[in-house]
């Protein structure tokens, strides 16, 4: 028994090497809808990249919030040589969550423009209502 259970924790970091390691990813965003006091689902968010020589913003990436409110999979690290860094924008597609919602609203977009310097997880959420927003650098 004793040389069983001896067997059984040696193999015990091999399991570590079966499991899957999630991606990690640089930036995440949130938005929460304040008038509701809800995650505000299904918003599409696009993601851009400031290029200073060309003077002119190129796409990355265009994703939608899910259930919670949130996306956590922008500007992924794994297979990168260095991390993402320079001016970004995300733009929130904010008419079309209010629409649905039968709502107007007084931004048909929401930018938010940010600068990455360094390889660390950067959270940039959103607080929205039809008529007004605040963002900030979350964690």
């Amino acid at each position: 028994m004793k040389t069983l259970l001896i067997c059984l924790l040696s193999l015990l970091p091999l399991l570590g090497l079966a499991q899957q390691t999630p991606p990690a990813y640089q930036l995440s965003t949130h938005i929460l809808d304040i008038s509701r006091g809800q995650p505000a689902a299904g918003v599409t968010v696009r993601l851009e990249k400031y290029d200073a020589a060309k003077k002119t913003w190129s796409s990355v990436a265009e994703k939608q919030t899910d259930a919670a409110g949130r996306i956590g999979d922008f500007l992924p690290t794994a297979g990168q040589a260095a991390p993402s860094t320079g001016l970004y924008k995300l733009t929130f597609l904010t008419r079309p969550y209010f629409a649905a919602r039968q709502q107007t609203s007084f931004y048909p977009y929401i930018d938010v423009v940010f600068e990455l310097t360094d390889g660390a997880h950067y959270h940039v959420p959103i607080t929205l209502s039809a008529f007004g927003y605040a963002t900030y650098r979350g964690s």
